[in-house]
């Protein structure tokens, strides 16, 4: 059996920038080794993003597959000091992290979630060419305030189309089925870890497509090539 651990919560370097994936225990651990070995080979660095909870670094393991946890990352990026626009993306992980990164200590009626990567989350919305990737679980995080999810076309995994279709967002659907990939503006969305190679795929185009040629207007042409793999929402 293979173990995978990410000591400093860093891998890669930054060639063409980084991708900030926010993380906390009981992550998904196909994605977490598909991410390392992926985005680094693109020239991308991956940075692990976690609230610390006042401590300099934490141990997350990932959700245990056949009831063994395989995979742990260190992370010492809290995201209370992240600032977005130091970054080409960011991916909530998927699993039952993004439930975890929700939770507020303290909570009021009529206010809005106040968990730190919640409050980090509305800001990486705001910021200017910053893409946004949610897999499987992790919109979780999004319907944490339905703000950042009413109105979008998103995909996710079967357990959570009630908790995405309550806080607003707009579940796309292929048959019987969720889709596999949807790309809704700055907001990309995989369905599971089965579709997370096309997904990390489409990740770094919509992210290249903002480098190359800043503000394209993609031809009839070009969407119609787009939308035969996954729905893109003009």
């Amino acid at each position: 059996m293979v173990y995978t651990s990410v000591i400093n919560g860093r891998i890669g370097s930054p060639i063409k920038g980084k991708i900030g994936v926010l993380i906390e225990e009981h992550f998904d651990q196909t994605e977490f080794r598909k991410f390392n070995e992926y985005f680094p080979k693109r020239g991308y660095q991956v940075d692990y993003i976690s609230h610390l909870w006042g401590n300099s670094e934490l141990t997350f393991g990932g959700n245990p597959d056949n009831g063994v946890v395989e995979d742990y990352v260190t992370v010492t990026m809290e995201v209370n000091d992240i600032d977005p626009s130091d970054y080409k993306g960011i991916i909530c992980i998927g699993a039952y992290a993004m439930d975890r990164l929700r939770y507020q200590v303290s909570v009021r009626k009529g206010q809005k979630n106040q968990a730190p990567a919640v409050v980090f989350l509305r800001k990486a919305m705001e910021t200017n060419g910053l893409k946004l990737g949610a897999i499987c679980h992790s919109l979780w995080l999004f319907c944490a305030d339905s703000d950042l999810i009413k109105g979008r076309q998103v995909t996710c995994a079967h357990n959570i189309i009630c908790d995405v279709e309550n806080a607003g967002g707009e579940v796309v659907y292929e048959g019987d089925a969720t889709a596999e990939i949807v790309v809704d503006g700055n907001l990309i969305t995989g369905k599971h870890p089965g579709f997370v190679d096309r997904f990390m795929e489409v990740f770094v185009e919509e992210i290249e497509m903002n480098r190359i040629a800043p503000g394209l207007n993609l031809g009839e042409a070009e969407y119609a090539d787009r939308e035969e793999d996954f729905c893109l929402v003009r």
